[in-house]
């Protein structure tokens, strides 16, 4: 089965197509990053109207690559949630007309559980139960996955994403957007040798539930900057920031494997493509022993693309019809399309 995936719920432009959901064909990406960087952030209006430019020109581009032709595929998936209304919009009314005009079935994907179906791209496959972190720039979420479209909610952020904070801490540091990338090649610059990366709190550490909180951090990056008289090495800041985010994301992650015993961790989201936190769970899973199958998608298929869209409607197998596809831009996790 090959499928036309379409992705616009953000800044970014993509369509792919995928092969039985494991196979890349072609995995097109348009971004408007450097638009937006110099701004500081994503301008929800000016991001539709790049989708609008961009998303006929990236579905040409995937098909070209894929040596395909409309024929070839089977059906079209769309991100429909959550996301930018605009943007959402854009890509949903591109789907809903190549639906009508190809006589193709149309699955509607739930960004956030289709960032986890970028570790069935890979060469091996994880195996359920499976606990997934999905972290990006706005969700930071732990759900128990049973099987393909069996999700518990176990636990995520009572305030900012975790890659929200990157972004603020970044900001605060004078580093340009997206503060992800940014504070992760700061704090490559510094060399931590003696484990001394304990500045700032880790939020919500002691706490037993599986949440998480990062507004304090920011406020107590916010303080650091403003009370230091002196020169302040930013990439010795970075790297505390770093450090305090993947900490507890790391340490929560695991305390939720123990308890809940599943056979493989995912990681998943923007921020999965953070090389610290990648670093962190790997040698944690060693030290603490735990017996659990450990993936982590690679870098471009952890930020927005539409190769884990076509993914995941493989794997869910429930078509909408065309005329009931509409924008959810307040969809969970779990919430039902």
């Amino acid at each position: 089965m090959k499928i036309l995936g379409i992705e616009t719920s953000c800044d970014e432009t993509a369509a792919a197509i995928i092969e039985n959901g494991e196979k890349i064909l072609s995995n097109i990406v348009a971004t408007s990053a450097d638009m937006h960087a110099k701004t500081g952030g994503v301008i929800p209006e000016e991001a539709a109207r790049q989708q609008v430019i961009s998303v006929l020109p990236v579905i040409e581009t995937a098909f070209k690559e894929a040596g395909l032709s409309e024929k070839d595929i089977d059906l079209v998936a769309v991100t429909v949630g959550p996301g930018l209304i605009g943007s959402l919009l854009v890509g949903i009314e591109t789907a809903r007309t190549l639906s009508l005009l190809w006589k193709k079935p149309v699955v509607a994907g739930n960004h956030l559980v289709a960032h986890v179906y970028a570790n069935w791209l890979s060469e091996s496959q994880p195996i359920f139960p499976a606990l997934a972190l999905v972290v990006s720039g706005g969700h930071t979420d732990l759900v128990l996955m049973k099987s393909h479209g069996n999700l518990e909610w176990i636990g995520g952020t009572r305030d900012d994403a975790a890659g929200e904070a990157f972004d603020k801490c970044a900001r605060l540091l004078g580093l340009p957007y997206p503060g992800g990338p940014s504070i992760s090649s700061e704090a490559s610059k510094y060399q931590n040798k003696n484990g001394d990366l304990k500045m700032f709190p880790r939020p919500m550490l002691t706490d037993k539930s599986f949440d998480w909180s990062f507004s304090g951090l920011k406020t107590a990056v916010l303080r650091k900057v403003q009370g230091s008289k002196s020169n302040v090495s930013i990439p010795k800041l970075a790297a505390e920031v770093q450090e305090a985010i993947v900490d507890v994301l790391v340490e929560k992650t695991l305390r939720a494997v123990k308890k809940f015993k599943p056979q493989s961790l995912l990681l998943a989201g923007g921020v999965a493509a953070n090389q610290r936190l990648r670093e962190k769970f790997e040698s944690e899973i060693k030290n603490q022993k735990l017996k659990i199958k450990f993936f982590a998608p690679p870098p471009r298929l952890c930020t927005d693309n539409a190769a884990y869209i076509a993914s995941y409607a493989y794997f869910s197998k429930s078509t909408t019809p065309w005329t009931s596809i509409d924008a959810r831009p307040e969809l969970t996790i779990v919430g039902q399309i």
